[in-house]
């Protein structure tokens, strides 16, 4: 059974810093893209980054230039590193496995770790 175990979200400022981990469980990551995402109350949930099995990054243009995807293979585990954040940038934080042209998801979702942000 594959387990998805978030962690690292927290309180932040406007302009600070947060990097998010996220460690696989059950299945090897090596091979396959992993992407992160953001949940909000009363909204679906969105994609934020994502990085290929081997290179190749994509981000919304929201999180651009300000996100940074990354993955330890050998640590079966992605990271999320978030600079500049915003406001808009709060929410729970997910990891996961997109599917082509990053839609869809292969695993179920975990708990999620919670980012709150204050001005």
């Amino acid at each position: 059974q594959v387990q998805l175990v978030e962690s690292g979200g927290g309180a932040a400022q406007t302009g600070g810093s947060l990097r998010l981990s996220c460690v696989v469980r059950g299945v090897t990551i090596r091979g396959k893209a992993m992407g992160w995402y953001r949940q909000v109350p009363g909204k679906e949930r969105e994609f934020v980054a994502g990085v290929g099995p081997s290179v190749g990054t994509h981000y919304p243009d929201s999180v651009r230039g300000r996100f940074s995807i990354s993955r330890d293979n050998d640590a079966n585990t992605g990271y999320l590193q978030m600079n500049d954040l915003e406001p808009n940038d709060a929410g729970v934080y997910f990891c996961n496995s997109p599917l082509g042209y990053w839609k869809g998801v292969r695993y179920n979702w975990g708990q999620g770790t919670q980012v709150s942000i204050s001005s």
